[in-house]
């Protein structure tokens, strides 16, 4: 009777046993699939986007930010950008006018201010998407010359003199952007503090205008015009050797390029997906090398 009651009792304890090494098992597994779970959710560095986006920028970001643009395409193959490049000025008016714009990058802070609902400067209706605006890159205005430079300028000075001296565009023909692009402005600003008086240039028939900046630089280039005054980096991208640098008291203050998503974005995870990109390394990096400078 007690090897009977020994026996049961034994049996007892092995199943036990049994059960419980099973019980481990099923828990082991059941963690491991967990943990490999989360280190595949974890091992995700960031969710692609799609569709369709579109883009209008400054036409001095033409060269540059082409290369952004196939570099966010190459992360993001399911996303299509569709790039816009004018002045500034004309591009505010296209999006007023109901223009497709994802994002919009101006070469001027007033562009972006008339558009934007929280300025002063706001034209009535608000385009920008809170809290999305930065500044995001730095400029420079320099002075060219046609290639053959018959004036003789080398620096402001000789630009100054040349200027004073032209009394019709036999002697001297400058270009500038309109009044309504950024780099025209800033022309304007430079003129001003040179002690040159645009109106008078106009009216001696010396001054010829450029809707946008690549337009004044093809006219220098091409010596239609014995001089011009664009943006560093256009320079750069023609290849043009600037005769003078504006620094930032010839020009009234920086030449800074904001950008925003726009308020009626018909993708605004792909609109903010983008406008994080352009603010990365990678990107900074083509912006850098035609001459941009990031904003400190």
């Amino acid at each position: 009777m007690k090897k009977k009651l020994f026996a049961i009792g034994l049996a007892a304890v092995m199943v036990f046993a049994m059960t419980a090494c099973g019980g481990s098992s099923t828990s082991s597994s059941s963690s491991a699939a967990a943990d490999s779970s989360a280190d595949s959710s974890a091992s995700t560095t960031s969710e692609k986007v799609s569709g369709d986006l579109y883009v209008s920028a400054a036409a001095s970001m033409t060269e540059s930010l082409d290369k952004v643009i196939a570099e966010f395409e190459k992360e993001n193959p399911d996303c299509k950008v569709t790039p816009t490049y004018d002045s500034s000025g004309t591009l505010k008016t296209q999006i007023q006018q109901g223009s497709p714009c994802d994002v919009f990058i101006s070469a001027a802070q007033k562009q972006m201010d008339q558009l934007d609902g929280e300025s002063d400067q706001n034209e009535g209706t608000n385009y920008v998407l809170k809290g999305t605006r930065v500044d995001l890159l730095e400029n420079t205005c320099v002075l060219v010359v046609s290639p053959d430079n018959k004036a003789g300028i080398k620096n402001w000075d000789d630009f100054t003199n040349a200027i004073k001296n032209a009394k019709s565009s036999d002697d001297l023909i400058f270009c500038m952007g309109n009044s309504d692009v950024p780099v025209g402005q800033y022309t304007s600003q430079i003129l001003t503090n040179l002690g040159l008086n645009e109106q008078d240039m106009a009216n001696a028939g010396i001054v010829t205008y450029g809707s946008n900046v690549k337009e004044v630089t093809s006219q220098v280039q091409s010596g239609a015009a014995d001089c011009g005054i664009i943006y560093s980096t256009d320079a750069f991208s023609a290849g043009m050797k600037p005769a003078a640098t504006a620094d930032s008291k010839l020009t009234g203050g920086p030449i800074t390029y904001p950008a925003a998503v726009m308020q009626n974005t018909q993708n605004k995870e792909a609109a903010q997906a983008f406008m994080d990109f352009i603010q990365t390394d990678k990107a900074m990096k083509e912006f850098k090398a035609v001459g941009f400078k990031a904003v400190k």
